[in-house]
């Protein structure tokens, strides 16, 4: 039998968001997908918040400090190889966890920039997402929004898939080694993401689901990228299999409240619905009037 100091480390990963009463969310999602992939998952806390599967009666905030603290007690002992940041609520805590980033300097950072909960309550004050853009960006190594969270960041309306470009590229050029954005609010039998890599755009299509089960899948799909890189994928590949686990945890999920399901982060549907879109690879084109206008 190995001794404690023979046993190998297992892989790390870091969440910094907030706290879902409801565990369909936040912290408790991002957990419990770390776990399903086989990693040990670490936490700080930004906020809590009182919630079910209906929605959100109250935000608790953290203090800046109490941040930094369990930042400052994470980083050094544990080494995570991936890190995922969720909701920030505001400035401050978001001044908070990027002078965290730049002091312990933690590769595979993957940020989830989180505006609003699914029914539309607030989770970040919309007077800091300049602040953001200039912070926060360029620390992470893959920014994942959804569309109107990309519109926002962004500062453009996104209606085509030339403007969904456009905005990858602004994006990027603020800081980030490449840009998902989400393609689940756009219409259609289709669901398609968006990868920019700052080099190419990479297509990800897949069905678009009827279940009701997708309360914290954004939260679940860019924990499972931070993951997969902790794991020592790929880019590309880390994208790729957390879509395929989020469309298979959705069509496996469950429902535990009275309101939207969740989905099943440990579901064992059969893997291999989701492939890239051939022929939709390309180089970045981005032109600079175009994206300064």
């Amino acid at each position: 039998m190995a001794t404690d100091s023979r046993r190998p480390r297992p892989p790390v990963a870091l969440t910094i968001a907030a706290s879902d009463s409801g565990g369909g969310a936040g912290i408790q999602a991002d957990l419990a997908t770390f776990a399903a992939h086989g990693v040990y998952g670490v936490s700080v806390l930004t906020a809590g918040t009182a919630q079910n599967t209906r929605g959100i009666s109250a935000v608790e905030p953290f203090s800046p400090q109490f941040i930094r603290r369990q930042m400052d007690a994470v980083f050094p002992d544990f080494r995570p190889s991936g890190v995922k940041i969720g909701a920030l609520h505001d400035a401050r805590r978001l001044r908070a966890v990027a002078a965290g980033l730049r002091l312990h300097a933690p590769a595979n950072v993957v940020l989830d920039p989180v505006l609003a909960a699914k029914d539309r309550s607030p989770l970040f004050d919309p007077a800091a997402i300049p602040l953001l853009r200039r912070t926060l960006l360029p620390l992470c190594d893959l920014v994942t929004p959804n569309l109107p969270e990309a519109e926002a960041l962004a500062g453009i309306p996104i209606r085509n898939q030339s403007d969904l470009r456009l905005a990858a590229g602004i994006l990027a050029d603020a800081g980030p080694r490449a840009v998902l954005i989400k393609g689940g609010h756009r219409r259609g039998a289709v669901v398609r993401d968006l990868l920019f890599d700052g080099r190419r755009f990479i297509d990800f299509e897949h069905p678009r689901s009827t279940s009701r089960a997708r309360h914290g899948t954004g939260c679940t799909l860019s924990a499972a990228i931070a993951a997969n890189l902790a794991l020592g994928k790929g880019l590309e590949s880390s994208v790729r299999e957390a879509i395929d686990y989020v469309e298979r945890a959705i069509e496996a999920g469950v429902f535990p409240g009275r309101g939207w399901g969740v989905p099943d982060r440990f579901a064992s549907v059969p893997a291999g619905r989701l492939t890239p879109s051939t022929g939709r690879r390309t180089r970045a084109r981005r032109t600079p009037s175009r994206k300064r206008r």
